[in-house]
């Protein structure tokens, strides 16, 4: 009986710990809605580029910022919808959103996903297009790898699977917008379901 209690008492200590150090309130599901919110862009998209009317080369500006604006719509969206299940999870919880976990987690993700960003303007600006899709998969993957330390493990192995598919994005890059879906899309909806199920019940 006493070494029941002892091993109990050191799963406490444990689980004390790991919420003090990690950040355990991020919702399966907000990766689930992300994924579909990206696919359904993904889907927009790809009307505008093969289904919509022949583009000139003027045409190609008022497309780009379409095509931004389209990206930033599921940003927002995933943003969004992220913090309210999150919210919802800590508090459910009975735990807080903005503690020294969840700060050290965006700190940590913020450089290489605000690099990425500017890159990925610059890259816009100068009208490389082709590789815009692999800039945002790679430094996205960077973040989340560094992000990582401070939250659930397994978030790494998402962060590994959005580089490598950047990098394939940068080898083909009259595909980028078939990687963008599948990284932004397919990959944080398994993600999600996988951390829904592992960690959410």
């Amino acid at each position: 009986m006493e070494e029941e209690d002892l091993m109990s008492e050191i799963s406490s200590i444990r689980n004390i710990m790991e919420r003090s150090t990690r950040f355990i309130s991020l919702s399966g599901l907000s990766g689930v809605m992300a994924g579909i919110y990206a696919l359904i862009g993904a889907y927009t998209g790809y009307k505008m580029l093969y289904e919509g009317p022949g583009y000139t080369t003027g045409d190609y500006r008022d497309l780009n910022i379409r095509l931004f604006l389209i990206a930033l719509a599921v940003l927002v969206f995933s943003v969004g919808t992220g913090i309210l299940l999150t919210v919802r999870k800590a508090h459910r919880n009975g735990q807080t959103v903005w503690n020294q976990s969840s700060q050290s987690m965006m700190l940590a993700g913020a450089l290489p996903l605000l690099t990425g960003g500017a890159f990925a303007f610059i890259m816009l600006y100068h009208g490389y297009v082709g590789i815009i899709a692999s800039v945002c998969l790679i430094f996205y993957g960077l973040a989340v790898i560094s992000a990582s330390r401070f939250t659930f493990g397994d978030v790494k192995w998402l962060g590994v699977c959005e580089v490598g598919l950047g990098l394939l994005a940068a080898a083909f890059p009259g595909y980028g917008l078939f990687f963008w879906a599948f990284g932004f899309g397919v990959l944080h909806i398994l993600y999600g379901t996988i951390m829904h199920f592992k960690y959410d019940r």
